[in-house]
């Protein structure tokens, strides 16, 4: 009776053994048709930001707002350079106090200049993310209605390379462009 069940149990085990061979192949073969059949897209999100209409309006929008700013910037770091170019050839000439107060008046400068700079890059750098953040909501909306129409299955970014053909960079920009 033992040897019966254990060549019953031998039977049963490569039955199994084979039932999930098979059932592993034809899952294997289902999940390599639905892979075949996904559609992937790429874009490029640089392009985007530089090439689009809406970037260069968005870029002549920054320059207009920061152009003061800017100006103002360049004037103060002309009177630095000229305050310390002053100070290193007269220095040898002044008084003890002469010297102390230009010095101070330099380093003074040069804290606000840096001050001022900081806080222009900190300033330009929050509005542009912004007009960057209001480009990528358009384009994002734009994206899913192709891929909706298209049929993508997913639509990538980022990528270190990717097949000219699932490039839709081109297809997004003619789209935020009208």
């Amino acid at each position: 009776m033992l040897k019966t069940a254990s060549a019953t149990f031998g039977k049963l085990f490569a039955i199994m053994a084979l039932g999930s061979l098979v059932l592993g192949t034809a899952l294997g073969t289902a999940h390599a048709q639905v892979a075949q059949s996904s559609r992937i897209a790429w874009l490029s999100p640089e392009r985007i930001y530089n090439e689009s209409k809406l970037a260069r309006l968005a870029g002549d929008k920054l320059k207009e707002e920061f152009s003061p700013r800017e100006k103002a910037l360049n004037e103060l770091g002309a009177r630095l350079k000229t305050a310390t170019e002053r100070y290193t050839k007269d220095e040898p000439t002044l008084g003890e106090q002469d010297r102390v107060k230009r010095q101070r008046e330099v380093v003074e400068l040069d804290k606000d200049f840096q001050r001022r700079q900081r806080e222009f890059k900190e300033d330009l750098s929050q509005r542009t993310n912004e007009e960057r953040a209001a480009i990528a909501e358009k384009a994002t909306r734009i994206i899913r209605q192709l891929a909706l129409t298209e049929g993508f299955d997913i639509v990538l970014q980022d990528a270190v390379w990717a097949n000219p053909r699932i490039d839709i960079t081109d297809k997004v920009l003619a789209a935020l462009d009208k």
